[in-house]
């Protein structure tokens, strides 16, 4: 008999074990848009189908301040910003959502679309914050006290731009790397942990242009990839926007490929796959798939699909087609990653941001609706959806999944729902 207690004993730890959500669980870095920056978030056993009125809200809270930003989770809590008046304020939960601090970390953007644009980046112990006014925070992850910070706009001769300057910090090793857009500053590396200058390039002079950059390290450079504009339109009323590419060392400016639209605005961070570079903007811009070549040293242009032209919510690349929506052309695409061929569009869903795990797709759209899609070059195949009744203003953050948890930011309302 002691035997069999014994085994049931273990088993019974092992299922608890199995619930438990451990400080191992929760990582020690995080950054925008997923571990690649591609919108995949790496979570299983995700519910493929919700209730009919959606998936349980397993809490709520309300208060955060004008804002787009998206939660950062770390050391099991939850980190977000918001703005009250011109302050931007951190907001720092555990898991569970109650609200642990919250803190006046300096000024923010109330201009025009009023609100925090970059969210917390979180890396070896400190918090990356960056305003819309140009400047970098550097917070200590436990104390919140303010490490080092930079006005990379003063500093380094950046331009400011039309909405803010928005960009989130992207770091690799001891670098972040960061977009001032100045003639001579074109592109910074900044030591993480000292805010000194590394590097400093003047790649093409061209300003900023809202975009998140990308680092891709399985070449025979490392490098950072990123959307740079012209401010002046061109004849034909173009803006001759550029991916560009530095080496992520040096600073050296590797190439630039030319990506014109009917405007400046290109917040869609690239997305790399095996050598393959895509680049989505709005206005017309449409869809652009390069090719890296020479071990990284140089691009050329595969394909280009004018047809979706996402402005700033991503698409998702499942299987080898593309799924996103488009901006002037407001519909939900399906494109074949390999040719550019849209397969289908419809306007089922319209504008939105996607995200992706577990198989399924995560769309949330300009109109406030959370739709649950099945992957399907044949067709669109929504499972399930429901209504985002709660917050203000625009619907314009992106859905953010950990542990069986959906994470929806509506203006000041942060929404934590079960999908798992």
């Amino acid at each position: 008999m002691g035997k069999y207690l014994m085994i049931i004993l273990i088993l019974l730890n092992m299922m608890c074990s199995g619930c438990v959500h451990s400080s191992k669980d929760t990582p020690k870095n995080w950054q925008w848009r997923g571990e690649n920056r591609d919108g995949v978030y790496n979570e299983k056993g995700l519910l493929k189908q919700w209730p009919a009125d959606g998936p349980q809200l397993l809490w709520k809270f309300e208060g955060l301040g004008e804002g787009h930003t998206s939660v950062a989770i770390a050391g099991e809590k939850i980190y977000i910003t918001g703005m009250h008046d011109d302050i931007l304020m951190l907001y720092v939960f555990d898991l569970t959502g109650k609200l642990l601090t919250e803190k006046e970390t300096g000024k923010e953007w109330n201009t025009n679309w009023n609100g925090t644009r970059s969210s917390v980046c979180i890396n070896d112990g400190k918090l990356y914050i960056f305003n819309a006014l140009g400047t970098l925070f550097c917070l200590d992850e436990t104390t919140l006290h303010e490490v080092w910070k930079k006005d990379l706009l003063t500093e380094f001769d950046g331009r400011n731009l039309m909405f803010g300057i928005t960009e989130n910090p992207l770091i690799v090793g001891d670098k972040i790397f960061m977009t001032p857009g100045g003639t001579k500053h074109n592109m910074i590396a900044l030591n993480k942990n000292t805010g000194a200058l590394i590097w400093s390039s003047p790649g093409k002079g061209l300003p900023s242009t809202y975009c998140s950059p990308l680092y891709i390290g399985d070449q025979s450079v490392p490098m950072v990839v990123t959307w740079m504009s012209s401010e002046e339109e061109k004849p034909g009323k173009l803006y001759e926007n550029e991916l560009v590419a530095f080496h992520a060392e040096t600073g050296e400016l590797l190439w630039s490929q030319a990506l014109p639209s009917q405007n400046n605005i290109n917040p869609n961070t690239p997305i790399y796959i095996d050598g393959m570079i895509l680049a989505v903007t709005g206005y017309k811009g449409g869809s652009w798939l390069c090719r890296l070549k020479d071990g990284g040293k140089s691009a050329e242009l595969v394909w280009k699909n004018d047809e979706m032209d996402n402005q700033m919510g991503g698409v998702i690349k499942a299987g080898d087609y593309l799924y996103g929506s488009g901006h002037f052309n407001n519909n939900w695409f399906c494109v074949d990653w390999k040719t550019g061929e849209t397969k289908y569009k419809v306007q089922d869903i319209g504008r939105s941001n996607v995200i992706a795990a577990d198989g399924m797709l995560y769309c949330y759209s300009e109109k406030g609706e959370m739709f649950l899609v099945k992957p399907n070059p044949e067709k669109l195949e929504i499972v399930s959806s429901f209504k985002v009744t709660l917050g203000t203003n625009q619907h314009w953050a992106h859905p953010v999944i950990y542990q069986g948890v959906l994470y929806l930011r509506h203006g000041d309302t942060l929404m934590a729902y079960k999908i798992k």
